[in-house]
């Protein structure tokens, strides 16, 4: 899909009515990306003037930018007050419709592949040798499924995701659907569409009913070996890494990063731009609100040193006790001032 000068002029101003459009494109707009990824038909955004040194090492020539940014040879800026806002409306043109009922004829499903009943298989995509993919399960358009991978009944692979070879999607996962991404516009929560996609590297195992969404812009993978509990979520633009195991009900918020080999025990919520280095230790159901150090083993919330946790909640059981010892040597001192003074308790 691409966009004319008409089509983008119309979702811009639509969103920025002050918008200063150009009189001509350079090249079509083929997609949108971020600005580190983004190629020379991509169209990108810019929220600050302090992203200047960022926009010119882009390979974006089209960009969304705020009415103060400066100008720059080379490029196309579209300057409006909401950058933002005029950003995600032409994205939300590119979001692909769900695929139709059956196998399209545009998908490859290789001759030794299995398919179960009543499953959804969209154009482009491919079904690599020895899969299984069980009854009820969609496949979105643009998917890649390697060899020996096992779907399990009513797993959801959506659009553009690549699941790598040997992977098993325990019944009922779904990989690809959109993150949870909404901004406020001063009225209401304003839909921000997710364009990105979803990686599962080898040899990954997904539980059932978890979610692994895309990206907003770029991807989120699930590095080799990794393993998922059931009921877990893995929010977009993480990046979970090698042989990594996550318990029943965790979940991972948007962009943070597991190292190799960190364990995350169940009903752990780990918070938005979190980093968890390689080897960590994570106890159940704590809170992981700021980065954790390779090897550490953390608990609580907010997750601390397991060792320091611990000694708190050894002090905090022995507090009821104290209590009473405090109100008892509080009443015997009451009574001893009154002996010596004669006076009413204070």
């Amino acid at each position: 899909m691409t966009l004319d000068l008409q089509r983008l002029s119309a979702a811009v101003t639509a969103a920025a009515p002050d918008a200063g459009l150009p009189e001509h494109l350079p090249a079509s707009i083929s997609g949108v990306a971020d600005l580190a990824t983004a190629g020379a038909t991509d169209l990108c955004f810019s929220e600050h003037a302090e992203q200047a040194e960022a926009v010119a090492a882009s390979a974006a020539i089209v960009l969304l930018v705020p009415m103060d940014f400066p100008d720059m040879p080379g490029k196309v800026l579209i300057r409006c007050g909401g950058a933002r806002r005029a950003f995600f409306a032409v994205a939300a043109l590119f979001v692909s419709p769900p695929a139709p009922p059956g196998v399209d004829p545009g998908a490859h499903v290789h001759a030794s592949a299995t398919l179960g009943e009543d499953v959804s298989i969209g154009p482009g995509a491919v079904i690599g040798a020895a899969a299984v993919i069980g009854g009820g399960a969609q496949i979105g358009a643009d998917v890649q499924i390697g060899d020996d991978c096992v779907l399990e009944p009513n797993v959801t692979v959506m659009r553009g995701s690549r699941i790598g070879r040997g992977c098993t999607l325990r019944a009922g996962a779904v990989i690809g659907s959109d993150g949870f991404g909404f901004a406020w516009d001063g009225e209401r929560h304003r839909k921000v569409p997710q364009l990105g996609r979803v990686v599962l590297e080898d040899e990954v195992d997904i539980g059932c009913n978890s979610c692994v969404d895309r990206a907003t812009l770029g991807e989120t993978r699930v590095r080799r070996g990794t393993k998922v509990d059931n009921l877990v979520q893995i929010a977009h633009n993480t990046d979970i890494g090698e042989h990594v195991i996550l318990v029943s009900q965790s979940g991972v918020a948007g962009s943070s990063r597991l190292g190799t080999g960190v364990v995350v025990a169940g009903q752990v919520a780990v918070s938005d731009h979190v980093t968890v280095g390689a080897g960590a230790r994570i106890g159940g159901q704590s809170g992981v609100t700021k980065d954790v150090a390779a090897g550490a083993t953390v608990f609580g919330t907010p997750a601390r040193d397991m060792k320091q946790a611990l000694r708190e909640l050894g002090a905090l059981a022995q507090l009821p006790e104290l209590l009473r010892r405090v109100k008892r040597q509080e009443r015997e001192l009451a009574a001893l001032r009154q002996h010596l003074t004669g006076s009413d308790p204070a």
